[in-house]
């Protein structure tokens, strides 16, 4: 007998542009409709995991569909397509080999299979910025200096960080990394940098700003190595709700503007401002939430780490003749709990929060409980799943004095979910949270 020919039922290989997507917005490929129900369902399972986490505290938090509280359906983004306000470019070696490859990664540090390929095809990214990357890696191409891929292996070229705003505003920041490069070759890189893009192949970008910063670290701030203007304004400007808000190369700013103005509406009405309330800020970035209800409370009380965070809030409160804010610069857990130990205030004061992924200090969660003013909270997190999770069973613990928590815990009372990040799996899950 002849043998059958095996057929072959294997998919061909995906092409790095794809590997890609799948890895920077894996859901790309759905319908927005089912994207915001995919959604939705990761949302039930969290509200299911913090009921089930309140429960083993000895807390009745069961309610219909075992979560901890009604959930609202995802609010969708008004915009689905390249909708980002500021994208990172990594440098580092293409599928090509190209080791001054400007782009995104596929593949982790860890397995150390990590490829930087080309963002050109992603849709989250709007085409502004993908002409930057692209104008980026012709000068980096053109230079005699190599990429720095590992520090201790030398080279010099770094990451691009682009941002943008509605109102045609663009600033390009450069980061570098000078390892044993003297002061008469940074100045002449530098001025290279300008020229190609105020000159050269890269004026065509138009930018608003182009920074550059000198790094020996991972992250940097500015207090540790300043961003160094090479041409341009200091400041991009962005509107929001009829405001007008001034941004700086490392101030946080929410990266989807038209969905952060739906997000800043809900959250509103959510405070049930009247006007003699008080709201307190915390994590403020450049005051965008604070200065967007300002007018509807007596007081304005933000707090942030970012120094030039903190100059952008008061500009911004300046620009906008809005007199009733004050911002306090310093890490909210050394800050919050001196500003709420003396409260004495007799008018109503709500809290917003909005920290980082790596949630809040358990100082700040003891100084929010303690604070017996604050009667209603808003917690905004874009990884609810993650450290928020032990804020939200701080809030709502019974009283602990091993871990120093005191005062009437909080109840979670209704979550809504806003599409900020369409085509990933990443929402803005806001759970308001009254005693």
């Amino acid at each position: 007998r002849k043998k059958k020919a095996r057929v072959s039922c294997s998919l061909p290989e995906p092409s790095w542009e794809e590997r890609l997507a799948n890895a920077v917005t894996p859901l790309w490929r759905l319908p927005y409709q089912e994207q915001l129900q995919v959604k939705y369902e990761s949302q039930r399972r969290i509200l299911q995991t913090l009921a089930s986490r309140l429960e083993e505290l000895g807390i009745d938090a069961q309610k219909p569909g075992g979560l901890c509280c009604p959930l609202q359906p995802v609010v969708p983004s008004p915009i689905i397509n390249g909708y980002r306000n500021k994208s990172t470019f990594s440098v580092n070696r293409g599928p090509d080999g190209n080791p001054k490859t400007v782009g995104l990664y596929v593949g982790t540090g860890r397995e150390r299979n990590i490829v930087c390929v080309k963002a050109n095809h992603v849709e989250n990214i709007p085409s502004k910025h993908k002409q930057v990357a692209q104008c980026y890696q012709e000068f980096i191409c053109h230079s005699p200096l190599d990429s720095c891929i590992l520090f201790h292996e030398g080279g010099h070229w770094r990451e691009l960080v682009v941002r943008t705003t509605r109102c045609g505003h663009s600033m390009a920041i450069i980061t570098f990394h000078p390892q044993q490069l003297g002061q008469e070759a940074l100045t002449t890189q530098k001025a290279l940098l300008k020229e190609f893009f105020t000159c050269g192949p890269g004026a065509v970008c138009a930018l608003t700003s182009l920074y550059f910063q000198e790094s020996t670290m991972t992250r940097c701030s500015h207090e540790q190595s300043p961003y160094q203007l090479l041409h341009g304004a200091p400041h991009i400007f962005e509107e929001l709700l009829g405001l007008k808000f001034r941004i700086s190369p490392d101030a946080f700013f929410q990266v989807n503007t038209a969905g952060a103005e739906v997000l800043y509406q809900a959250v509103g009405e959510l405070c049930q401002p009247t006007g003699d309330t008080v709201l307190l800020d915390i994590c403020c970035g450049t005051g965008t939430i604070g200065l967007s209800l300002a007018r509807r409370v007596s007081k304005v009380i933000g707090v942030e780490v970012v120094e030039k965070a903190v100059e952008d809030a008061e500009c911004n409160a300046a620009f906008n003749g809005i007199s009733n804010c004050e911002f306090h610069s310093g890490k909210a857990e050394a800050v919050l709990p001196q500003l709420l130990a003396s409260w004495e205030d007799a008018r109503p004061l709500v809290a917003v929060v909005n920290p980082s992924r790596a949630g809040l200090h358990y100082r700040v969660v003891r100084a929010i409980r303690s604070c017996r003013a604050i009667r209603r909270l808003l917690y905004i997190s874009c990884k609810p799943e993650g450290e928020a999770m032990r804020n939200f069973l701080e809030l709502c613990c019974p009283p602990d004095p091993q871990k120093k928590l005191a005062g009437e815990p909080f109840a979670p009372m209704l979550a809504i979910p806003f599409d900020m990040f369409p085509h990933t799996v990443h929402c803005e899950l806001v759970l308001l949270f009254t005693r």
